[in-house]
């Protein structure tokens, strides 16, 4: 008969590690939702919109930025967003997995 086999302790995303990706990702669509705010001069509701839909990959396009600030800014969110927002949503699949 087949021993039941244990999660490997070792392979279990460290808790410190995951809350600090989790106010990294946080703290990305506050400072977007900030920055879009005073560049584009957007409400809040609209900056903190335009955030969450520029990071997910979405797109709508019903808003964009239109100032080459806004516009550099844009690529640097996105590059750096992406890849914390995915590294976030990895280490919480892989916690969950091991509960």
């Amino acid at each position: 008969m087949p021993q039941p086999t244990t999660p490997d302790p070792s392979r279990s995303p460290q808790p410190h590690a995951y809350y600090r990706l989790q106010i990294a990702a946080i703290a990305l669509l506050v400072a977007g939702t900030v920055v879009y705010h005073i560049l584009e001069k957007w409400s809040w509701v609209d900056s903190l919109y335009f955030s969450t839909v520029a990071l997910t990959t979405v797109g709508f396009g019903d808003l964009t930025p239109t100032s080459d600030a806004a516009k550099l800014f844009t690529v640097g969110y996105l590059l750096s967003g992406v890849t914390i927002l995915v590294t976030y949503l990895n280490a919480r699949l892989e916690r969950r997995s091991h509960r």
